[in-house]
């Protein structure tokens, strides 16, 4: 029979204990996943992997070390146990390591009543198949579409627990299901390229294969001939679909990790206003069906709702264990950790305070501007907070779009763009950010 991961976990911290481990935590994961690819109506690529993933640490003193493997083999653990320990003793000393203290540890470690896991059989690979198929077949319908790039449908699923010395022991199940497609309309360079997708974790909340297909073929028509925009300072509308990546700059910020190593740009905004008097940033880890959901955070600590920024104030920084110490702070119970790394601070789901306007009333409010619908490349500089990205989206005159944009640059610094934001009411409520549209006016932009 199967070794059980809680087995494992406590198979590993007895070992390290008893190999001269002061303190240890272990993780085990277990995972499957299915990827379906599907071009020109046909079966493109196939792939499915599954396997078990354990990590341990262990602490000698203030020295720590950390190994994990994917061979769970008793022989395997007692050398994975002979190393870390070896590699512990060899560390530098670190003030800040250590595990919770027992009275720390959460009181509620039952995650099933989030629904992170669809109890639902695994897709059979002809049906996700078929999926992936109609997706591409409503887009190529789209008389303006030349060719689909590639129509997806896949499968995950996972199981993790987590084990230390100070007596915490918890796990979780967690499952996925995606379709997306991605479209290109014109042929050369007039090639322009744009998608749609959905990701939940219950098969049921999925939205309909053609539905996402005929989206992604409607946008990536509506990009067709687009050129360079007019260079200067104009108003910009961040669309839903990427607008997180502008609020991301400012998590990044607030990140403990960063904070404690004074590389961010809000180093010493504590206390201080970063965003509209309107706006807040919530982080609530317990929303059902959203997938970065959790009762507790990687150290064991009990997690719950809190703000972030409140009334455009920020509140605090985002903490695990190592850092708070390190600042002189109680940690958020933020921590995360994958098999090959100690415990670092990261953010569950979040959600940016919505407003009343429709995007359509930002783009009739903007005037003359940039409507961003995708982004690449960053150049941000982590310790001013200058932000510059290639952009491409739709120009807007008189407050309606007028042409399709491609090539051109958005710049600014955070600090100001932030506090000269207005967002619309149309973000997605099951996503991890919900975050919808938002309008940042007087912004550099470099095109014709």
């Amino acid at each position: 029979m199967t070794q059980s991961l809680s087995d494992l976990t406590h198979q590993l911290i007895d070992m390290a204990r008893k190999a001269g481990a002061d303190q240890a935590d272990a993780i085990a994961v277990d995972g499957t996943s299915v990827s379906i690819d599907v071009r020109a109506g046909a079966l493109e690529h196939a792939e499915r992997s599954e396997g078990v993933d354990v990590g341990l640490r262990v602490l000698i003193g203030q020295r720590q070390a950390n190994v994990s493997s994917s061979d769970t083999k008793t022989e395997t653990l007692r050398q994975m146990v002979e190393r870390v320990i070896a590699m512990a003793k060899e560390a530098p000393d670190d003030p800040h390591a250590g595990l919770a203290d027992p009275s720390q540890l959460a009181k509620v470690t039952d995650n099933s009543g989030l629904e992170l896991f669809d109890p639902s059989a695994e897709p059979d690979p002809a049906e996700l198949q078929a999926e992936a198929a109609r997706a591409e077949a409503a887009a190529l319908e789209n008389k303006g579409i030349s060719q689909v790039q590639s129509a997806s449908a896949g499968y995950s699923s996972s199981r993790v627990h987590i084990a230390a010395t100070n007596g915490f022991s918890a796990g979780y199940a967690r499952s996925n299901r995606g379709l997306s497609c991605v479209a290109i309309s014109g042929t050369g360079t007039a090639m322009e390229r744009d998608y749609d997708y959905d990701s939940r974790i219950f098969q049921a909340d999925l939205r309909d294969a053609a539905e996402i297909g005929r989206i992604a073929a409607d946008r990536a028509v509506e990009r067709a001939g687009a050129r360079k925009p007019k260079t200067g300072s104009y108003p910009v509308l961040f669309d839903e679909r990427i607008a997180s990546s502008l609020i991301g700059h400012l998590l990044q910020a607030v990140n403990g990790a960063t904070i404690a190593r004074g590389s961010s740009w809000l180093r010493n905004a504590l206390g201080e206003q970063v965003l509209p008097s309107a706006l807040s940033i919530i982080e609530d880890p317990h929303r059902m069906r959203t997938s970065s959901s959790r009762m507790f955070d990687a150290e064991g600590l009990a997690t719950k709702p809190r703000a972030i920024v409140e009334n455009g104030v920020l509140t605090g920084w985002t903490l695990d264990l190592a850092n708070a110490r390190k600042l002189g702070m109680q940690s958020t119970a933020n921590a995360v950790r994958g098999t090959s790394s100690p415990p670092s601070p990261s953010l569950s789901n979040i959600a940016l305070t919505q407003g009343d306007a429709s995007r359509a009333d930002l783009i009739a409010q903007m005037g003359t501007g940039l409507l961003v619908t995708s982004m690449i490349g960053s150049t941000i500089n982590p310790n001013t907070g200058d932000y510059s990205r290639g952009a491409s989206g739709f120009w807007v005159e008189n407050g309606e779009i007028t042409y399709a944009v491609n090539e051109c640059t958005v710049a600014g610094n955070l600090r100001d763009m932030l506090m000269r934001m207005t967002p619309a009411n149309d973000a997605r409520a099951h996503l991890s950010h919900v975050v919808p549209s938002l309008l940042v006016e007087g912004l550099t932009l470099a095109g014709d």
